[in-house]
């Protein structure tokens, strides 16, 4: 199975043995970080499982959009090190960048997002990397930039918070999109259930958000969440009369998608 978004860092307040969990799960992970010490953790984790010969850990940075909000938030230092893991060729994607314009504390902070988001595009471009993507109520801010998008090796929407209709266009302008789906579809969230039932298999990505996305009665989300997300897009697809209809076909696609977008 594969994990297309988690944090693996904050999961730890959850779950101190996470790391033992995601080996016996056979469970490979693209880890977001957002600063030096949750990087650099999960960077020592990644080399500690190709020792190993243990799933693949693959390496995330970004600063998330949500910390424009914050009173001492500072950006250059953060910026400077996306940069340098860069540059040093020690990133696997940038992200989770984009814009979160969920509430009023957000929107008072959309022009350092729009800032942060030209920041974090550049680095992507410069650097060949693939973009991993957060936008919450915010999608009308990603069209304006297709012909930037259209240029990078894969932008994975994390969490896809669109319309189906929206995923399609975003295809069909040349983006080499794909679209993550975690516990949303398991919560009776209309959008994201009509679009990981119809959408291209090839572009359908699973995740956990963990520890941020919990099941319901659950108090936080992990990899072990991940058949159970599986299970019900497959049951979605089926209804729907597209491919990948069972489990099995389905974990098998979208693992093929991960290492397209993270095995490079």
């Amino acid at each position: 199975m594969t994990d297309a978004h988690c944090h693996p860092w904050d999961l730890l307040e959850f779950e101190k043995r996470m790391e033992e969990e995601r080996r016996k799960t056979g469970t490979a992970v693209a880890a977001s970080a957002w600063n030096r010490e949750q990087f650099e953790y999960h960077e020592g984790l990644a080399k500690k499982a190709i020792e190993d010969g243990a799933p693949p850990l693959f390496l995330c940075f970004a600063l998330h959009p949500q910390l424009s909000s914050e009173k001492d938030f500072s950006p250059p230092e953060g910026l400077e090190l996306l940069n340098s893991l860069a540059a040093e060729e020690r990133l696997d994607a940038v992200g989770e960048t984009g814009f979160d314009l969920y509430d009023k504390k957000f929107k008072a902070a959309e022009s350092i997002q729009d800032t942060l988001f030209n920041n974090h595009l550049e680095t992507t471009l410069r650097c060949g990397l693939p973009m991993i993507l957060h936008v919450r109520k915010a999608m009308h801010k990603i069209f304006p930039f297709v012909k930037q998008l259209k240029k990078i090796p894969a932008v994975v929407f994390h969490s896809w918070p669109g319309t189906r209709g929206e995923a399609e266009a975003l295809l069909k302008k040349g983006i080499n999109a794909y679209f993550s789906f975690g516990t949303a579809v398991l919560k009776n969230h209309k959008e994201a259930m009509a679009s990981a039932g119809t959408l291209p298999s090839e572009r359908i990505l699973l995740e956990t958000d963990a520890p941020y996305q919990p099941p319901g009665g659950k108090e936080f989300s992990t990899w072990r969440d991940l058949n159970q997300i599986c299970a019900c897009i497959a049951g979605l697809r089926k209804n729907a009369g597209s491919k990948c209809a069972t489990p099995e076909e389905l974990e098998e696609q979208s693992t093929e998608n991960f290492f397209h977008v993270f095995g490079r």
